[in-house]
């Protein structure tokens, strides 16, 4: 039941989200929209399990014991989170040029054979070189995992209507928040049940079947699934589908303030979203309270707060704020601010887990809405690649920055790690980025598409 009980929490909020998720009518015929869940579900599960083959490496790291110490998996990270945030310069621009479907096809099969290689090699018991080894194929598997997200708002930039893509994106927040899940509590099960190469396999196996399953299944746009494209009334629309050099596009993306302003905003994401994510665990272990509930439920609860987060930030944007995307960046950073400063006040308790749930309710609703949503109105369906590329850069360099801010600020020997109140850092640099978040979300309160297009 302990290990039952969980799961069925997070059937019962998914269960609840959608059946209460309101829904846009834009008069598309019934077969059409059951064609394209027969499209956005098997792209979104897809791309929950390519965060398997992902964070397999974090999962596994323990069961590795001696033969990876914390160095070496610090190296083998670092070289796979600098390729995944260069990819996406290189990965937007070929996904605009190719096609989401061809994208994903691509992104699939490629971290599936990564993933299937690092399982050969610790299957062989290969330890000469490993973090040499493991370096090159994580980056690779890396390389390949960058083209799922653009696939995925590539793709339904074609499908959904402006109005329509907040809400979606509560319902496509569940399959991706579903990827957290996977990763680390599925891939806990693995290490815990099976030998550890398993944990490399398995997702590789998974991602073939999906393969075959998005091959058939997904198509780039209503029309070559042999329905009606329509105008989706984003920046691209009234513009011919004619595609522009890479060079003008980026020029039209870097010159335009709302890109920008979003891009800094999603800087401002990244830093938060892994400053809760990576360091609340590291704390909760080393304070001495990983027995309370949240620590023991890390994946379940992330996986909750990211589907709870995503459908709160949709339906108020289509339904408060007419799709406006900013109004919801703001009202989820003040909350942000607000949960920030709470924790000063019971980080010496077990309940700071708590807060941290709320704070990352409130960032994976901001980072839905503006690198899943916002990208798809303001770069429009023709460029949304690149706007991709450029949001989601800004996003792994905050990831970077507060991986070596908290790594340099934070206590580091294991007696001053264990009073909660030499962690104080951690919530005070919160603070300032939450208000940064805040007053260039209000900035954009009123953005929207038509604004890109000049």
């Amino acid at each position: 039941m302990s290990g039952i009980f969980p799961i069925l929490i997070l059937l019962a909020v998914i269960g609840i989200i959608l059946v209460r998720i309101p829904k846009i009518d834009l008069k598309h015929s019934e077969a059409f929209k059951k064609r394209r869940i027969l499209n956005w579900l098997p792209l979104g599960l897809t791309y929950a399990f390519l965060y398997m083959g992902r964070y397999n490496l974090t999962v596994s790291k323990n069961a590795f014991g001696d033969l990876m110490s914390k160095a070496d998996f610090g190296t083998i990270f670092f070289w796979g989170t600098l390729v995944y945030g260069c990819a996406f310069v290189l990965n937007g621009p070929l996904t605009d040029k190719f096609g989401g479907r061809m994208a994903i096809l691509v992104g699939a099969l490629g971290s599936a054979i990564c993933n299937l290689l690092m399982g050969l090699v610790t299957w062989a018991g290969y330890t000469q070189n490993l973090v040499l080894v493991f370096s090159v194929l994580y980056a690779t598997n890396m390389y390949f995992q960058s083209f799922g997200a653009v696939a995925i708002v590539k793709v339904n930039a074609h499908w959904f209507h402006l109005r329509e893509r907040g809400v979606f994106g509560g319902i496509f927040g569940i399959l991706i928040s579903l990827g957290v899940y996977f990763a680390f509590d599925w891939g806990q099960l693995i290490v815990e049940h099976a030998p550890i190469y398993w944990v490399f396999i398995i997702p590789a196996l998974i991602l073939i079947v999906f393969w075959i399953i998005d091959y058939f299944w997904v198509k780039d746009s209503p029309g070559t699934a042999g329905y009606q494209d329509f105008d989706t009334e984003d920046a691209s629309s009234g513009e011919s589908n004619q595609q522009l050099p890479v060079w003008i596009v980026a020029k039209k993306m870097f010159s335009n303030p709302i890109i920008l302003t979003i891009a800094a905003i999603e800087f401002c994401s990244g830093f938060l979203r892994n400053a809760i994510m990576h360091w609340y665990i590291i704390f909760a272990k080393q304070t001495g309270i990983m027995g309370s509930f949240v620590p023991k439920n890390w994946g379940l609860l992330l996986c909750c707060a990211g589907i709870m987060g995503g459908v709160f930030a949709g339906i108020i944007s289509d339904k408060v704020f007419h799709s406006r995307r900013g109004p919801v960046a703001a009202v989820l950073y003040g909350s942000m601010l607000v949960g920030a400063l709470g924790m000063f006040f019971i980080l010496q308790t077990s309940y700071v887990g708590w807060i941290v749930v709320f704070m990352s309710l409130c960032i994976i609703g901001v980072h839905g809405m503006l690198s899943g949503t916002a990208s798809m109105d303001f770069g429009g369906k023709r460029n949304v690649g690149v706007a991709v590329g450029l949001i989601d850069g800004f996003v792994y360099l905050g990831t970077a920055t507060q991986s070596l801010y908290y790594g340099w600020i934070l206590p580091h020997s294991p007696e001053l790690s264990k009073d909660p109140n030499n962690w104080v850092a951690w919530p005070a640099t919160m603070i300032p980025l939450a208000i940064i978040g805040l007053i260039l979300a209000l900035r954009i309160w009123n953005a929207r598409p038509h604004s890109v297009k000049k």
